[in-house]
């Protein structure tokens, strides 16, 4: 009696199927993959930065290195704010000189706040309205104010932290 062979059962369409197998997971094992060789989003801590305006922020006027401004007080108006999306946070400034920062995820339902205006901080969701002073809900339907954000005012910058 001889034996059979592993590969004697192999037809064509196990084969192919196989294949187109092994071509689908491929891609998707390479999106799973944990580094990034994309230099334009690699980490370099010596690489400086670019602030709103355009400005280096790898030392600042006060020759401090590694702080990176967020906004100057200058560009914040007293009674308004700016939304910085890519840092997720909404900087107001409520009376002359005082700053305060709030995340700009809405607590209705998680979007993003789109607008600092006369009213307040504005969700365009649902038109969830929030204090530019201590981030409360003004009118609904958010009923939880939005998370406070620290950061540090010197010499005329804004930073997280």
């Amino acid at each position: 009696m001889t034996e059979k062979h592993p590969l004697d059962s192999l037809t064509r369409r196990r084969a192919l199927t196989g294949a187109a197998g092994v071509g689908v997971a491929l891609p998707v094992l390479a999106a799973c993959g944990g580094g990034d060789d994309d230099p334009s989003t690699a980490s370099d801590p010596a690489a400086s930065t670019s602030e709103p305006g355009g400005a280096s922020s790898s030392a600042g006027e006060d020759g401090v290195q590694g702080s990176e401004a967020l906004a100057e007080t200058a560009d914040i108006e007293v009674g308004g704010g700016a939304i910085y999306p890519d840092e997720e946070v909404v900087v107001t400034q409520p009376s002359e000189g005082e700053f305060k920062a709030f995340s700009i995820v809405c607590t209705h339902q998680g979007c993003a706040v789109s607008e600092v205006s006369d009213e307040g901080i504005v969700c365009p969701c649902h038109n969830s309205v929030f204090s530019i002073s201590d981030g409360s809900p003004q009118t609904g339907p958010a009923t939880v104010p939005l998370e406070e954000r620290a950061i540090t005012v010197e010499g005329g910058r804004i930073t997280l932290g």
